[in-house]
């Protein structure tokens, strides 16, 4: 079970640290090209190539939508209460309580962990919290909706492209479809370089809050994905992957629309950076319990 564990997350950690180990010591990566690259080219072409591969049921991915829409919903709430509690800045700390790294993290563990079925739900979740974000968390963070963001947002036009050709069983023709692979294959290595960069690159302030804040998102987070997986009656992968995806540390993302927004920028990267760490050591005892659920 040992060697299963550390062949999922080992080549997540390793990518993700040569990321880091390059932006500290060579020169960084131009991630204000890169970002657009993956999140609208690059990310798309994954959903669609990963789903062709995937014989989801539409009552599946209908089942996964719901699951994903119901935990955020818990993030929000719970998150709302427990910074009122903590006398913590909401407009600063829910976002990164709400919007966990589904991608960035989340797709690669759940397919080295799950496989290519694990990825498809790891797309639903991350394709939820994506919108979720760029509405709700933007919001937070401004005060206004970025409705135009979201529309532009391909991530929203390739899934139901992607359902599409796995319920139906449809192919593309072949020229097509190795290039979709092709573009899609490069999304990981990117998503996990692109982590580490931002890793490196950001600080750590108020030591305290940040502490506390990424804890209550990874323990908070695993316990709303084992109450959803729960009460939905979820099973094997779906199971496993609903658990997983609520259980990652904050998403960069919090950070760029905190700095972008002037929401606490610096208290947002400290909570991504902390609660990154924090998930080094949760993410092998989260995959040591859930792997034998699924194999």
């Amino acid at each position: 079970m040992l060697a299963i564990v550390l062949s999922a997350v080992l080549p997540v950690l390793i990518t993700a640290g040569l990321g880091f180990i390059w932006a500290r010591y060579r020169a960084p990566l131009p991630s204000q090209q890169l970002a657009p690259l993956i999140t609208e080219v690059a990310t798309p072409c994954l959903v669609i190539s990963t789903f062709m591969r995937t014989e989801l049921t539409l009552e599946a991915f209908g089942a996964a939508i719901l699951g994903a829409v119901t935990a955020t919903l818990l993030f929000l709430a719970g998150g709302y209460y427990f910074l009122r509690f903590s006398k913590l800045r909401v407009r600063t700390f829910l976002p990164p309580i709400c919007f966990p790294n589904m991608g960035n993290l989340g797709l690669p563990l759940a397919l080295y962990a799950f496989g290519t079925e694990g990825l498809s739900y790891a797309i639903v979740f991350f394709t939820v919290s994506s919108v979720g974000n760029f509405t709700i968390g933007q919001a937070i963070a401004s005060g206004t909706v970025n409705w135009r963001g979201l529309v532009r947002l391909p991530l929203i036009y390739a899934a139901p492209v992607g359902l599409a050709l796995s319920i139906t069983g449809a192919t593309l023709p072949a020229w097509l479809a190795n290039t979709i692979n092709l573009i899609g294959g490069m999304t990981i290595p990117l998503m996990l370089l692109m982590l580490g960069m931002s890793l490196g690159s950001l600080g750590v302030v108020h030591l305290r809050n940040a502490t506390i804040v990424s804890a209550f998102r990874i323990l908070y987070g695993t316990a709303v994905g084992v109450a959803v997986a729960l009460a939905f009656g979820f099973e094997g992968t779906l199971f496993a992957g609903c658990i997983l995806a609520c259980s990652m540390p904050s998403a960069v993302y919090n950070y760029v629309f905190a700095q972008r927004w002037n929401s606490g920028a610096e208290d947002v990267a400290s909570v991504v950076v902390i609660s990154t760490l924090m998930a080094v050591a949760t993410i092998p005892l989260i995959l040591s319990v859930l792997i034998p659920l699924v194999r």
